[in-house]
């Protein structure tokens, strides 16, 4: 009984689907913190009815605003171009 709370959480297995699994399909072109948060999302989604209530949405909704803001920055993120002036060793960043 107690390898089944550590293994297989009520919480976490639901409808035949266990959470980690997933979270597994869900972030499998994912890398770095977008995996993270995307799979932490569906975390506390998931659970949330069983475990901690609003406080599980709360975070759900914590890390979606984090990915939310990583993802608009990467679209508006251009890398620095360094130009370097040559003849005077001179550079700018534009």
């Amino acid at each position: 009984m107690e390898n089944e709370k550590i293994n297989h959480p009520a919480h976490y297995c639901q409808g035949g689907i266990e959470c980690i699994d997933a979270i597994e399909a869900a972030t499998t072109n994912l890398t770095g913190i977008e995996a993270v948060c995307t799979a932490n999302v569906i975390k506390y989604i998931w659970r949330w009815k069983e475990k901690n209530g609003a406080e599980d949405l709360r975070k759900a909704e914590w890390y979606l605003k984090r990915l939310t803001q990583i993802v608009e920055n990467k679209e508006t993120f251009k890398k620095p171009r360094v130009i370097v002036n040559e003849a005077t060793g001179e550079y700018c960043v534009k």
